[in-house]
């Protein structure tokens, strides 16, 4: 079967048992405490946790989905046979069941196995279960471990493990969790360690594969207590009892077409092939280096089409981390220049059927590589000059063989370095790092850009500026942002999208894709409209609305990183014409004035390269 036939049969199967099959939401959750959907449960949080009404919202307890996901906790393990940083996540819930006669353990055991064995065809003695053995005062899970062995599976091949293993959440600190049976599949002796113990979890062989985790959601963990940085949890009982599923879809599709990993299926391996075209290596004797890359262009082609942009902080930090780690190893397997082209065309051609916010983004996606490829490149040379020089001063002064975290995110923070990049080097030099002053550095370097990021793009940090006219000149070129970028969008076509931008209280800057240089007759044009629309007297207009809402108005939101549930959105509008389109609709938090005849006259100062594919105009009004 391909995965597209896989994935169409796990929902055909959940629609015919009464499930309501809901869309894969956003890898950028709602939920700041967490950086990216990690798992399919996360868009139905509340509802778990009794906080939202499932019936009223869709209707039935029960959904399926297929939710795509990105977790970096396992980054450094990407690479073997089973291991990625985006991937699909098949589920399956229950909502909130009435304890008597819901749907719980048991039949979320038959539902796995049913399907498993029955439309699958997985052989079920070659199926292993796991079921919590008990752990932080939450008793042993002995239901299951029956249920288990009423429908097939002999008592020796179900294993029993602790909160490290059985106990599913929650996904940011606190939240619903609970203990958790997972079915591992038996891939066969030539994939094992030989050793007598060998099962489910074994850690040293890839004979036994997990497939499918069910979650029996019954706990709600609450933060306890914190003494210095040492946190205390609770574990209290939901209101409600909730089964959460998911099946790993890429482990599923190669378990099924017998491959001896996930990057050798339909998913990964055309792709894999092409860019062994490119390479002067092979596959077969790096595969560790063509899995990576695989694996990590997958992610950046999903983070990119979401509106995730590489910088210094949260999910841009981890796309900028991906993405040089894909170009540190590119190098090593000397790929030709513009490899990336055909693997980015491919994936959207195999995705985006699927996964739709994938379509038209070729252009976005490779943009950001480039860029992010020249910057590395800087960053590459600068920074390991930097580096050896300061090996040769150490060795020649006979200081001790140790980089100093400090000095590590010198390198991160001055040239872009990347602190895995200054472990490598220093170790090649036979020299130690110590990673936890680098962290203390990079936390706090955090801190003050959050703060800085506040002030530059106006929105929730100007309530902290005490200074009322800066205040005021910031809010007006915040609004002249908005009437600038829809201009362009107007003059130069909507493939115009927001990359970046800065605004202080002297002037605006504003990043945009756009592949050549604008012409003097387009600038005059950008700036006229934006002028003549400052005179019309447009009215600014503030909604506040669902993000999914939102959304669907066609209000432009070019980057969601850190959205809330709900949303402002800011029209700028014509109020003598009731039944037209505004000129401008963005999802943002302001601030802005309240008619654009408050702008004065808006003056366009520069205009120029802000890398491949980006184009960057710095304004003023007068």
């Amino acid at each position: 079967m391909t995965s597209e036939e896989i994935r169409k049969k796990f929902l055909d199967f959940f629609r015919k048992k009464n499930h309501k099959i809901i869309p894969s939401s956003s890898l950028l959750p709602q939920d700041s405490t967490s950086l990216f959907t990690s798992a399919g449960m996360q868009q139905l949080s509340l509802y778990l946790e009794g906080k939202k009404d499932v019936l009223k919202d869709f209707g039935t307890r029960h959904l399926a989905s297929c939710q795509k996901c990105f977790r970096t906790g396992d980054i450094d393990k990407v690479g073997d046979a089973t291991h990625h940083t985006f991937f699909e996540m098949l589920g399956n819930w229950s909502v909130g069941e009435d304890p008597k006669t819901g749907y719980f353990k048991e039949r979320a055991i038959k539902l796995a196995l049913e399907f498993f064995c029955d439309v699958l065809g997985l052989e079920r003695n070659r199926i292993w279960a796991t079921v919590f053995k008990g752990d932080e005062g939450i008793p042993p899970d002995n239901e299951s471990l029956r249920i288990w062995q009423e429908n097939g599976i002999p008592r020796d091949r179900i294993k029993e493990f602790g909160m490290s293993e059985n106990f599913w959440g929650p996904v940011g600190e606190t939240g619903p969790c609970g203990p958790c049976s997972e079915i591992h599949y038996d891939r066969g002796e030539r994939f094992g360690c030989g050793e007598p113990d060998c099962g489910p979890n074994c850690g040293r062989c890839e004979r036994f594969v997990e497939l499918w985790n069910l979650v029996f959601m019954e706990y709600q963990r609450k933060l306890k207590a914190q003494m210095s940085n040492v946190k205390s949890y609770v574990y209290e009982k939901l209101p409600q009892r909730n089964v959460d599923t998911g099946v790993g879809f890429e482990r599923l599709v190669s378990v099924l077409d017998s491959k001896d990993s996930d990057y050798e299926t339909d998913l990964f391996w055309p792709m894999i092939e092409q860019i062994e075209k490119k390479s002067a290596r092979k596959y077969f004797q790096q595969k560790r280096e063509f899995r990576i890359i695989a694996d990590h262009l997958r992610g950046v082609c999903f983070l990119i089409a979401e509106g995730v942009i590489p910088s210094n902080l949260d999910r841009g930090y981890v796309l900028r981390r991906v993405l040089r780690r894909i170009q540190r190893i590119s190098r090593n397997l000397e790929l030709k220049e513009n490899w990336e082209v055909e693997a980015v065309k491919w994936l959207i051609e195999k995705y985006g059927k699927i996964y739709p916010e994938l379509n038209g983004k070729e252009n976005d996606i490779l943009i950001v590589i480039e860029k992010e490829k020249e910057k590395f490149a800087r960053a590459l040379k600068d920074g390991t000059r930097y580096l050896q020089k300061l090996i040769e001063k150490k060795l020649r002064k006979n200081l001790p063989k140790i980089i100093e975290g400090e000095e590590a995110f010198f390198l991160y923070e001055t040239y872009g370095f990347p602190l895995e990049m200054t472990q490598e080097i220093a170790s090649e030099k036979g020299f130690e790092l110590k990673k936890e002053d680098f962290d203390r550095a990079f936390q706090e370097h955090q801190k003050i850009s959050r703060k800085g990021a506040e002030r530059k793009f106006g929105g929730l940090g100007i309530d902290k500026i005490k200074d009322q006219e800066e205040k005021a000149r910031i809010t007006k070129l915040h609004t002249a942002t908005h009437l600038l970028q829809a201009a362009l969008r107007k003059i130069l076509g909507p493939e115009v999208k927001q990359m970046g931008s800065d605004i202080t209280a002297e002037r605006l800057r504003f990043d945009f894709s756009f592949n050549r240089k604008l012409t003097d007759q387009e600038l005059k044009e950008v700036e006229d409209l934006v002028n003549q629309k400052i005179k019309e007297g447009l009215e600014v207009k503030m909604e506040e609305m669902p993000l999914e809402e939102a959304l669907r108005s066609g209000a432009l939101a070019f980057f969601k990183e850190k959205y809330p549930e709900k949303v402002k959105v800011y029209s700028i509008i014509n109020p003598a014409d009731s039944g037209g389109k505004p000129f401008s609709k963005e999802i943002c938090a302001g601030p802005h004035v309240k008619n654009t005849k408050e702008l004065g006259e808006f003056k366009i100062q520069k205009e120029e390269s802000s890398g491949k594919g980006i184009r960057r105009i710095k304004a003023i009004l007068k």
